[in-house]
């Protein structure tokens, strides 16, 4: 479903993501997982076709997301990791929009906005403003939308960010239930590593831009002589809390400039 090979983002002389290949399985629940400022986002928007690779090759679903992001569009979800929904709308008008876009027809498109805003305990707020709500019924929305058009792959980029344990539990019943009955894949990020370990069949471990381990979790924690996934991503990662904002600052930075030349 997902192949990428020698895959490289730079920004100037920052290299965000370094030379990276990995492979995900047709109907394969696949964690990508990194500490703050890893390369975890900036993969998933170039699998996306939100930004173009420096080098490298990707396919998913059979499609290059340079050659024909249309074809690769229309073959996932996603929920990204900042809110990305329409807040003068209502939650019921922020799912029919998508679902016209992806020209769903409207007797399905009704009865799975309903199925799906039930899943998520929106029903009954289906006509407030998305604006209204708190976080955690916007993430629910978002995933709701992202699961809409019932997508091949859908990537989930800290879907469960700001959800209480319920929720969580209840989401990832849902998506294992959609993983088995319709194949689809599910290819997301998380800094819960419970939830990884439980969930996810196999884990891709992505450090300073470079991949430096892949496996199940048992090999991963085998590899490291660890009790648990964390112990595990620890070990391989270190214990030294990142500086996410002087990082993102000193991108951003470096994304000027190249933007200039």
């Amino acid at each position: 479903m997902i192949r990428v090979n020698n895959l490289t983002k730079t920004f100037g002389d920052f290299t965000a993501v370094n030379d990276i290949g990995f492979s995900v399985k047709p109907g394969e629940i696949f964690a990508f997982l990194g500490p703050n400022g890893a390369g975890k986002t900036t993969t998933i928007k170039m699998l996306t076709t939100l930004l173009r690779p420096t080098a490298g090759s990707i396919l998913v679903n059979g499609n290059d997301p340079v050659k024909s992001p249309e074809a690769v569009r229309r073959s996932f979800g996603i929920v990204f990791q900042d809110q990305s929904l329409d807040d003068e709308l209502t939650a019921w008008e922020n799912m029919e929009f998508h679902g016209v876009i992806y020209d769903l027809p409207k007797p399905l498109r009704r009865e799975r906005i309903r199925q799906l805003l039930i899943f998520v305990d929106l029903w009954d707020k289906k006509d407030r403003l998305a604006k209204e709500f708190s976080g955690g019924m916007k993430r629910r929305l978002e995933i709701a939308r992202g699961l809409l058009h019932h997508p091949k792959v859908i990537f989930l980029d800290e879907p469960t960010l700001g959800l209480d344990p319920q929720t969580r539990n209840h989401m990832w019943e849902y998506l294992q239930e959609l993983n088995k009955k319709e194949g689809t894949t599910v290819f997301f990020t998380t800094h819960y590593m419970e939830e990884a370990d439980r969930v996810a069949q196999r884990v891709a471990i992505i450090d300073h831009g470079k991949i430096v381990a892949m496996g199940t979790s048992d090999e991963l924690k085998k590899q490291t002589d660890a009790l648990t996934l964390e112990e595990a991503f620890l070990s391989l990662t270190g214990k030294t809390i990142r500086d996410e904002s002087a990082k993102a600052t000193d991108m951003m930075r470096r994304m000027r400039r190249a933007w200039r030349k």
